[in-house]
């Protein structure tokens, strides 16, 4: 009898020390969304490590564990082999221990780790929830947030390193996402999970043949979860875009399992494509329903119908949309950039800049963001502007009764109609067609940026975005009737403008599709044709530049510079061009003399030019240059013609020969 009252009392006791250990480690967990609490450790050399160092982009891994203990060191040396073999990738990971100087050095040296431990004498721990429970990872994003919070060895170490690759996909660390996904995997291979992370890497990468395989060995694994790889199946061929097999393919897993996150944003993606607004708007909604998926496949569905909405003018619902797909993925920069240009379309320029300047504080380097929030700090600035103001209304009406009058400077025949004028240059319109972009705002950065680009050189005028955008207002001219050619073309002549651009951008499940049109409006006809391939991981950038460097060549080979010397002496001559018609230091002329005609049968023929001397500019201002003689065949006199030498090594950056 005493000695089972004693066993029923240890018993107890023992229930006791569990709850009280419970609560403990409970009480002390984090939770997603709060900020993490502030600390300063020393590593085992000494060196001070506080949070508050970490910021930007940076996202913060803290491992807490114990270095006397192999099942809770798991997972940071798995970080520790993947950060030794895809170093700089913005993760910060630190161990943080309350185990002896003797053992965590030694541990250190035996794991090679590529990152700091730091030794903590417990305060640390216990407010981190690490004090009972080992392994504790904390994940941080901006801010030192929580991402995520877990809680022991084995199983969690898994969950935690699969959440952890698939945070990586947003972040632009696809490679990274995969190596971690891939480790999980090699260890467990029945983590399905894991192996589609590696697909849907794969794919972020642009390897369509690699994401193929992947999701292929998933189906041919068979069972219950076979949906998953026949999801990522869809994913591929709608990034190849096979239209109409990824759409049969998607519907067949939503039948299977409706709740398929991914399968229903592929859906909504092609029913979009097909021009079936009101079939995608469902599939849209299915997709945003809060279920249980990778946080970046909710993310990006919720900034789909974020998109969809926005197209209807719902934006109200599309920013709450956008709000909650960076709740949930907030290295996700695309739908803070998407929320900025609701506002943008509604003229709320510092609510647009504002987000534009949080999507730039996680990637400076993110081109359309960067583009749209100079945009938005130039509008902000004219709208300060007063005086500026006034004289860019007053333009916008002149301009206004001009076009209603189609009268316009380009209409009247100069006196001089061999000296080249300024060449003025205005993108009217690039319309969007096809599916719905993942990315609002595409079309209103190609053609701000292409006119920084081209105003760069020197060589091209290109219209203030604002003023075109204040004038079609004033006119009332929307979308459509810019798609008219004659519109835009009357829009060209009043700006005076020498060409325009206009065109449109396809957008395909694969890829974007730009093709641009330069139009002459004196002649009517294009000038030029461009078509463009835009892929979901290219460096817009960089594709802009050289898109760039393409139209300023056309516009040098087609519109070469033409004058009349007006002086000249022994060695330099002056030419009646400046930098108001692009001419630039180092810019060559040739002096030419036209053949006298020829009248035979009654038709008069004429000779090609020769050229007579060889020209270099020296000095350049406004309305003229001054150029010393290269060489010449007989002496210059004044009006003699000039037309511009291009050599082929003359396009480089800034549109003239790099000298």
């Amino acid at each position: 009898m005493v000695k089972r009252g004693c066993f029923l009392f240890s018993g107890l006791v023992f229930m006791v020390i569990v709850w009280l250990v419970a609560a403990d480690g409970a009480a002390a967990a984090l939770t997603v969304g709060q900020e993490a609490p502030t600390f300063s450790l020393k590593d085992t050399g000494g060196q001070a490590h506080a949070l508050g160092q970490i910021g930007g982009p940076q996202m913060a891994v803290l491992y807490f564990f114990d270095a006397g203990s192999p099942a809770s060191q798991e997972g940071l040396l798995v970080l520790g082999r993947l950060l030794r073999q895809y170093p700089d990738q913005q993760l910060t990971v630190w161990g943080i221990t309350r185990s002896s100087q003797d053992k965590v050095i030694q541990f250190k040296q035996e794991a090679q780790l590529p990152f700091p431990v730091l030794l903590d004498n417990g305060d640390v721990c216990s407010r981190y929830g690490a004090k009972t429970i080992m392994p504790v990872v904390c994940v941080l994003g901006p801010g030192s947030k929580v991402l995520d919070y877990f809680q022991g060895g084995g199983q969690m170490a898994e969950t935690m390193l699969l959440r952890l690759a698939e945070r990586q996909i947003h972040r632009e660390k696809p490679q990274l996402a995969g190596a971690i996904a891939s480790s999980v995997s090699r260890k467990n291979p029945a983590n399905v999970q894991a192996k589609a992370v590696e697909g849907y890497a794969a794919l972020a990468q642009g390897k369509n043949d690699e994401a193929a395989h992947v999701f292929d060995q998933i189906v041919a694994s068979g069972g219950a979860e076979a949906t998953i790889g026949q999801e990522g199946q869809a994913a591929v061929l709608a990034r190849q875009g096979q239209t109409e097999k990824a759409l049969a393919l998607a519907e067949e897993v939503t039948r299977k399992a409706p709740q398929r996150v991914m399968a229903q944003k592929i859906k909504g993606d092609m029913f979009m494509s097909k021009g079936d607004r009101q079939a995608a708007a469902r599939a849209y909604e299915a997709a945003a329903n809060p279920v249980e998926a990778p946080a970046f496949q909710q993310a990006e569905a919720r900034n789909q119908l974020g998109r969809f909405y926005t197209e209807e003018g719902s934006y109200d619902k599309a920013r709450d949309l956008f709000d909650q797909a960076v709740r949930i993925d907030p290295y996700y920069v695309i739908p803070t950039s998407n929320k900025g240009v609701t506002y943008e379309k509604q003229g709320m320029w510092d609510k647009a800049l504002a987000e534009y300047r949080q999507a730039l504080a996680l990637d400076q380097t993110d081109t359309v963001a960067v583009v749209l929030s100079r945009k938005a700090e130039q509008m902000l600035a004219l709208q300060k502007d007063t005086a500026g103001k006034q004289r860019m209304d007053q333009l916008v009406r002149e301009l206004a009764q001009r076009y209603n009058n189609q009268k316009g400077r380009s209409n009247q025949q100069p006196a001089d109609d061999w000296t080249s004028r300024p060449m003025v240059l205005t993108f009217v319109d690039i319309q969007e067609k096809g599916g719905l972009a993942e990315r609002d705002g595409l079309a209103i950065v190609l053609a701000t940026r292409l006119g920084e680009l081209l105003n760069s050189t020197g060589r091209v005028q290109v219209v203030d975005r604002a003023l075109l955008e204040n004038l079609l207002s004033e006119l009332n001219i929307g979308s459509s009737e810019l798609a008219d050619p004659e519109t835009a073309l009357r829009l060209g002549k009043v700006l005076a403008a020498k060409l325009i651009g206009t065109g449109s951008l396809l957008y395909l499940p694969e890829s974007t599709l730009l093709n641009l049109r330069m139009i002459d409006t004196e002649t009517t006809a294009i000038a030029q044709t461009i078509t463009l391939r835009i892929t979901g991981n290219a460096d817009l950038e960089r594709e802009l530049f050289n898109l760039n460097r393409s139209i300023l060549r056309n516009v040098m080979d087609r519109y070469p510079l033409q004058g009349f010397v007006v002086q000249v002496d022994a060695r330099e001559a002056m030419i009646n061009l400046g930098s108001r018609q692009g001419v630039a230091t180092g810019t060559r002329f040739e002096v030419i003399e036209e053949a006298e005609p020829i009248t035979y049968k009654g038709r008069t023929l004429r000779g090609a030019a020769k050229g007579v001397a060889r020209l270099e500019v020296v000095r350049v201002e406004p309305d003229l240059c001054y150029a010393r003689i290269v060489e010449r065949q007989r002496e210059l006199s004044r009006d003699d013609k000039v037309k511009e030498v291009i050599p082929q090594e003359a396009i480089r950056e800034g549109g003239h020969e790099k000298k």
